[in-house]
């Protein structure tokens, strides 16, 4: 966790575009996600040792909830964009479905010196004798106010406005904003995103009402599993409709989707399906390399290893 802790600071060193365009915050949402997940095998051992092995699974499900907080909470503020690493990694990549024209709009309009009384004036129909002779004379005061300056002063200005270049203001939309924006589809990775999030939750909770030997959880989770990747699979595909045709992921989004399959395969190491099928192939696997000088004493420790592993949640969950 030290070392977690260390390696932020590090990466997020201030600096002059950083401090000037990025948000700061003492403990960023990202962090919080990856401090929990590396105490979350702790409170496990802890719990264990304190409760026993039936009822440690309250505290596992305490620090599942607060995680599905966390990430529920970086999703909003990421403007409702995928969670990379299940949100231990900001995106911020943006999405196939922008235009450069769309994500560049604020550098390509150009910029006029208005004066505080502009906002007022763009409301003044410009035929009104009265409102072209406001306009005129706010433009006469900003033209005076240029020409009193000194001329080093304005050298000075248009230099760093040539060093620095224009701040790009983040805007984060509403729910209903973007929902609106992105019609069906957006509702829909939504629904698989929420669902993503939630599964570890629905799973902890299932296994201590109905005990690690049951089914049910096991088979809930991968329904859970399955559904939400489905849903964010048929978003993709290409449609009729025009509100809903512009919604694509970006590299990044698709290597998580990537990752999220894989992680499909620690099902093969939870209970019921470990004990009752994929132990059994390793022993026989055991069994057999055993008589193998070298390989059948890797082989021999690294199933012990596995076996060993398995016994912790935390080092199944995926979550």
């Amino acid at each position: 966790m030290v070392t977690t802790v260390n390696e932020h600071i590090i990466e997020t060193a201030p600096t002059p575009a950083r401090t000037s365009s990025a948000e700061t915050s003492f403990l960023p949402l990202s962090l919080c996600l990856t401090l929990l997940r590396d105490l979350e095998t702790l409170i496990e051992v802890v719990a264990e040792q304190l409760y026993g092995e039936d009822k440690k699974w309250n505290l596992i499900v305490l620090t599942e909830a607060a995680k599905v907080c966390v990430r529920l909470a970086a999703f909003r503020n990421t403007g409702y964009k995928m969670l990379l690493q299940g949100g231990e990694t900001e995106n911020l990549e943006d999405s196939g479905d922008s235009s450069p024209q769309e994500s560049m709009g604020h550098l390509t309009k150009p910029i006029r010196n208005q004066g505080p009384g502009a906002n007022h004036l763009q409301g003044w129909n410009s035929w009104n004798l009265e409102g072209r002779a406001m306009s005129a004379l706010s433009n006469f005061g900003q033209n005076a106010r240029t020409v009193s300056e000194p001329t080093w002063l304005r050298r000075v200005q248009q230099h760093q406005a040539i060093l620095e270049p224009p701040t790009k203001v983040i805007t984060k939309p509403s729910l209903s904003t973007f929902l609106s924006e992105k019609g069906t589809r957006g509702g829909l990775f939504v629904t698989g995103e929420i669902m993503f999030i939630l599964r570890p939750l629905i799973y902890v909770f299932l296994v201590r009402k109905y005990g690690t030997r049951s089914w049910f959880p096991w088979f809930i989770s991968l329904a859970v599993d399955l559904m939400g990747n489905s849903i964010l699979s048929v978003i993709t595909m290409p449609q009729d409709s025009r509100k809903d045709q512009h919604f694509q992921f970006s590299k990044s989004e698709k290597d998580e989707l990537k990752r999220r399959k894989l992680l499909w395969v620690l099902y093969l190491m939870r209970d019921p399906f470990f004990s009752e099928y994929t132990r059994r192939r390793l022993e026989n696997t055991q069994k057999i390399v055993e008589p193998v000088p070298v390989v059948g004493f890797f082989a021999e420790k690294f199933i012990e290893l596995l076996i060993g592993a398995q016994t912790r949640y935390t080092y199944m969950s995926g979550s």
